[in-house]
């Protein structure tokens, strides 16, 4: 774990993410703020291509909570089945629905305590929706970005929760909005975690990483 990079380091590693992709995007597959909720539940151990290609039948017929209830849970097992550990998050799908529809008028709540409690969402699937549907600059930490910013020195952290509080705390407040999609992306295309692409990365004379590939 490299250590924490001083603030004018970390700064102009994200000019440089920001002059690259200024206006970085998630890849999961959505309409609205339910849809986005179910595909980041679903994508738990799961790659967003898959979670994508699984719902993009679903989503034609799913919009809200009362459509997942209407479909019922064997349909919707039948659209996911080829995601890991897809009949626990069924089943948690179809929970959340029934609770949206009953406490929450079919409105997906946008505090991130309310979003905890459903079924299946845990604090980074509540970050990811409230970063990419509210536009709330909340740190989703994944294995992508636990990499990225243990490797890099951005964000150093034994834990998630540690690496989540690093970017908070470390990352300037105007590139706080995008930090995690472009650490996501950063670790998924670029920093990869068998042999990471130095060659191909725009910081890596700034980054702290110390076995840099060519």
């Amino acid at each position: 774990m490299a250590k924490q990079l001083p603030y004018p380091i970390v700064r102009e590693m994200f000019e440089r993410f920001q002059a690259s992709e200024p206006e970085p995007k998630g890849e999961l597959n959505h309409t609205n703020a339910y849809t986005l909720l179910v595909a980041v539940a679903l994508s738990a151990q799961a790659t967003d291509k898959g979670v994508n290609k699984a719902t993009e039948a679903l989503f034609q017929k799913v919009a809200t909570p009362q459509d997942m209830l209407d479909l019922g849970e064997a349909a919707l097992i039948e659209h996911i089945k080829t995601i890991g550990l897809y009949r626990n998050k069924a089943k948690n799908v179809m929970k959340m629905a029934r609770i949206l529809v009953d406490d929450y008028g079919g409105v997906v709540p946008n505090s991130r305590a309310a979003l905890n409690a459903l079924p299946g969402v845990g604090r980074k699937t509540a970050n990811v929706v409230l970063n990419m549907w509210w536009q709330f600059p909340a740190q989703a930490v994944d294995t992508h970005i636990f990499r990225v910013g243990n490797r890099s020195g951005v964000a150093p952290g034994k834990t998630v929760d540690h690496v989540e509080r690093a970017i908070e705390d470390n990352v300037p407040a105007d590139f706080q909005l995008h930090a995690h999609h472009w650490l996501i992306l950063h670790g998924r295309y670029i920093c990869v975690a068998r042999k990471p692409k130095c060659g191909a990365c725009i910081i890596r004379d700034l980054c702290a990483f110390e076995e840099k590939t060519q």
